[in-house]
């Protein structure tokens, strides 16, 4: 053979051999890394189970070196007790062999040669656990003689939380099928879904019920077959698909044994979660019993209409004789008290005794005369003809007229009466004259049943926007029983037998002015300890004109000092009052105009083309609230920077919390407090201008 073949020959067995001793560096190589992995617990044993290959993955799930376990335990040592022995006695009965709790039964499927992988919670050496999916394999020598095992393992805890909350998520989809399935049961309609086509997909026992039918035997069926008029129940369908939602819409339901029921049909469309529209939900309400109780209903209506109008005529006709027979009275009357005061200052003066005679007469003329005073009231304002004259009324100005007009009473009957000392004019929307007319008959109750030596004591509360006048005096008190009939006309609870003259009028027109005033009127009382008759009326702002707020702005511009640059402030606000008070504010600030809104849409409009410093805010406003102003104001680039004051009563801490959480500058409630109020214009004006000075 020539050399130079076999020098070729030589060569490529060296390359073989190298290539050969690369790939078995190169599989020794991965099988170490497969074995060293640290995401696999690789633990091999010898025939017995005695750990004899601990790798890194091991340690790091179990928390053992592998000094610690070699040639020291078997893996049974690290697994649970319990479960070990319940795999032998579940394998005793699968392979019909008694097989002993303990390694064996780890490795028993293995040692016959079946694949064998399982589940299995580890131990830690902290005492911890886990769950671990173990695969185990019988190692044999080149004779097929088991030398040991190998378990791998891999940490199971992930996987077992997935399917916890998958177990969870499935239960909890039952739960809700099962709540909405019996939601829909229970309803006391008779409730079905049909597809766009008008075909029924599904309903609850009420439209069993009503049609007669099943519940198979409805679905995949026409809805518009089971009623009277089928096109106008397919028209109701059709209604739906176009106007989304459709309500008391009659039909009359035709069930199998052709009893016909009237039901109210309410239906609005649905959807998935894509928005495609998969149909129509339907509730149909028999409303049979209904009709009839709306057609009896309607009957006893038209009959209580016309006894209420022969009550009302009645009632009419006895208010025109009364007052017809009060003005009547008045001209002979007003004869008699005439010549009786004449006759007592005639000239020469009457005797001793003529004098107790006119005396008597005059006493009875008086007295008769504020009788006939007191019904025509009473029938004026029974028969709705009162009319009032409402203004702005100082009520400290008209208590002290009543003061001084009961006071000669009340020291004639030795009564000690106590009025309080204002300070504030306190102004109230009333009729002048009829609120002198109900302080003077409660004064004078007071004192005309105390005791001698007894008090009046009159005191005024302001209870948010309203006030309230108590009369408190130390008579003999009232019974709960004569309470209850206290503002009956012509009662006098006893009092005709006394030797006090009244009517039991004056409570009664006491009562009905104070409410066409708008107020209220109470009392309460203690047998022995006297009684506190009050009236509470709503305050007002001291000045009002003949102009009437509308919904468009109104400007305030008070005269601006040379150098001072004009500031603006909109408020919105419905209430006219609320708006007199802030433009009396506003008009102490020389450098500030104030517009107005009378809804937040108006609001929002002047705000875009006027751009005021400051926006003052109502919350409860007609159309949108304030709330829905404020998020529209501040998407708006013109008014996103305006700071914006929210003033309303609702003055509960969570309400003030949630606006200043949706982002208004500051939260004032009302009744307004003055100097809170200058001081945080004054701030908010001062925010306005650095904002406008950091933009330009």
């Amino acid at each position: 053979m020539p050399t130079s073949y076999k020098s070729r020959t030589g060569a490529a067995d060296v390359n073989i051999d190298v290539r050969r001793a690369e790939a078995l560096l190169k599989t020794g190589a991965l099988q170490s890394a497969i074995f060293n992995s640290a995401n696999f617990s690789s633990i091999a044993t010898d025939a017995k189970g005695v750990i004899q290959i601990f790798n890194v993955g091991a340690e790091r799930m179990l928390g053992y070196t592998a000094a610690e376990v070699m040639n020291k335990i078997t893996p049974a040592d690290i697994s649970d007790p319990q479960e070990v022995i319940a795999r032998a006695r579940a394998l005793s009965v699968e392979l019909g062999t008694p097989i002993t709790p303990g390694f064996e039964a780890l490795v028993f499927k293995a040692s016959r040669g079946i694949e064998d992988i399982y589940e299995l919670t580890y131990i830690r050496k902290d005492g911890s656990r886990f769950p671990a999916v173990v695969s185990v394999t019988a190692l044999r020598d080149a004779h097929d003689a088991i030398i040991g095992y190998l378990l791998i393992g891999t940490d199971n805890t992930a996987r077992k939380l997935v399917e916890a909350e998958q177990k969870k998520l499935d239960q909890r989809l039952r739960d809700q099928q099962f709540y909405t399935r019996s939601l829909i049961e229970s309803n006391i309609d008779a409730l079905m879904m049909a597809d766009p086509a008008g075909i029924i997909t599904d309903v609850n026992k009420q439209m069993e019920a009503l049609t007669g039918c099943t519940r198979d035997e409805l679905i995949g069926a026409p809805f518009k077959s089971y009623f009277t008029d089928p096109e106008r129940a397919e028209a109701a369908i059709k209604l739906v698909l176009s106007e989304k939602k459709v309500t008391d819409y009659e039909l009359t339901a035709c069930a199998r044994d052709g009893k016909q029921t009237v039901v109210s049909y309410n239906a609005t469309t649905f959807y998935d979660r894509g928005r495609t529209l998969q149909g129509v939900f339907a509730a149909a309400r028999d409303v049979t019993e209904r009709q009839r109780l709306d057609q009896v209903l309607r009957e006893q209506n038209i009959e209580l209409e016309s006894s209420k109008s022969a009550a009302e005529k009645a009632n009419l006709a006895k208010s025109d004789f009364l007052s017809c027979m009060s003005h009547e009275l008045r001209s002979p009357l007003n004869a008699i008290l005439g010549f009786a005061q004449l006759m007592e200052s005639d000239s020469p003066p009457p005797t001793a005794g003529q004098k107790a005679s006119i005396d008597q007469i005059l006493q009875a003329g008086w007295y008769l005369l504020d009788l006939i005073n007191e019904i025509l009231d009473l029938a004026v304002i029974e028969s709705g003809r009162l009319t009032l004259s409402p203004e702005p009324v100082s009520l400290a100005e008209v208590m002290l007229e009543c003061q001084d007009m009961v006071a000669p009473h009340a020291l004639k009957r030795g009564v000690t009466m106590t009025f309080p000392t204002f300070d504030a004019p306190h102004i109230v929307h009333v009729d002048r004259t009829r609120l002198k007319q109900v302080l003077i008959n409660l004064l004078s109750n007071a004192i005309k049943y105390n005791r001698t030596g007894g008090t009046v004591t009159v005191d005024c509360a302001v209870r948010a926007e309203r006030i309230r006048i108590t009369v408190a005096d130390t008579g003999p008190g009232l019974a709960p029983d004569e309470l209850a009939q206290l503002f009956q006309a012509f009662n006098r609870l006893g009092q005709k037998a006394g030797g006090e003259e009244g009517t039991g009028i004056g409570l009664v027109v006491s009562k009905r002015l104070v409410e066409l005033m708008n107020g209220v009127i109470g009392v309460e009382s203690t047998v022995g300890a006297g009684s506190v008759f009050w009236i509470e009326l709503l305050l007002t702002t001291a000045v009002e004109t003949d102009e009437t707020p509308t919904d468009s702005s109104r400007h305030t511009s008070p005269e601006l000092p040379s150098g001072v640059r004009l500031r603006t402030l909109l408020y919105v606000e419905d209430n006219p009052a609320n708006l007199k008070l802030v433009e009396q504010l506003v008009a102490r600030r020389p450098d500030m105009r104030l517009l107005s809104a009378g809804d937040a849409h108006l609001g929002i409009e002047i705000a875009r083309t006027s751009l005021p410093d400051v926006i003052l805010m109502d919350i409860n406003l007609p159309g949108i609230s304030g709330f829905d102003a404020l998020r529209i104001l501040r998407d708006d680039p013109a008014t996103s920077q305006t700071p914006v004051i929210a003033l309303s009563a609702n003055a509960m801490p969570r309400e003030v919390e949630r606006g200043l959480k949706a982002g208004f500058f500051r939260y004032l409630t009302k009744p307004i407090k003055v100097p809170e109020f200058i001081t945080t214009l004054t701030e908010a004006l001062g925010v306005a201008a650095e904002r406008k000075r950091r933009t330009h």
